[in-house]
């Protein structure tokens, strides 16, 4: 099976208003899909109902060839999730944090999973340490390191790198590439770094009012548009989505 993620026709309303009208995409095998746009643009309400966190008006979602809507559990045991605005418990230590989201995730040899992640994201250090009093781009590491626990064949990412420091968020930059092209998985990462999206990902799509305004090749959509940046694209499509539209 090509795809990892197949989202079909998906809408979200509330009441008179429209968060995500109508969208269609893919994530592929072994490729990163940017999902891009200006605050408000519905980046997030559309990794919620991809997560079966929030319920869609309309429309499907299928990973792995499963309908969330009909195997929802089946489906998202292939699944797993970072933010940062999603941290994790504060008054459990760092590897308690990932034993117990390795129970929830059945996650077989979970020992030797747990030190493998710790090593991976250089959290060894702090495997007895309450999560609560990490940095917030140690934070971010466990998180990742949560997400990366089940080997899930499909990994969404929302800001991933936000708090993070160069160095370190170029070192987590290299990691994600590394389980794309040496697993199966595919990845779904939102950034508002363009010249992060430009290094990681396949492909973008640009959402502008709950729409799919644009989709291409990072290095070559903003030339096919008459831009010399992605990061002049991205503030075009949030300031002029209209001109983008018509032309």
């Amino acid at each position: 099976m090509a795809k990892v993620l197949s989202v079909t026709n998906l809408c979200k309303t509330y009441g008179d208003t429209v968060a995500v009208e109508g969208i269609s995409f893919d994530v592929g095998r072994n490729e990163i899909v940017g999902l891009l746009g200006p605050n408000g643009a519905g980046k997030t309400t559309t990794i919620n109902m991809i997560l079966g966190v929030l319920e869609p008006t309309s429309g499907n979602i299928h990973i792995e060839g499963m309908s969330i809507a009909m195997h929802r559990p089946q489906a998202l045991e292939r699944t797993n999730f970072a933010a940062v605005y999603a941290q994790l418990p504060g008054n459990l230590t760092v590897y308690q944090n990932l034993r117990i989201f390795g129970l929830i995730y059945g996650v077989k040899n979970l020992s030797e999973r747990i030190s493998a992640v710790l090593k991976q994201f250089d959290l060894e250090r702090f495997r007895n340490v309450k999560s609560g009093v990490l940095s917030s781009g140690e934070q971010t590491r466990l998180s990742l390191a949560k997400a990366m626990l089940n080997r899930p064949h499909l990994l969404l990412l929302d800001e991933p790198t936000a708090s993070l420091d160069p160095a370190t968020a170029r070192d987590i930059r290299n990691n994600i590439r590394k389980f794309v092209s040496e697993g199966t998985g595919g990845v779904l990462w939102t950034s508002h770094n363009m010249y992060e999206v430009e290094d990681v990902c396949d492909r973008v799509l640009f959402l502008s009012h709950g729409k799919i305004l644009l989709e291409g090749d990072p290095k070559r959509l903003p030339g096919e548009h008459g831009k010399s940046t992605l990061e002049e694209l991205f503030i075009t499509v949030a300031r002029e989505p209209l001109a983008l539209e018509l032309g």
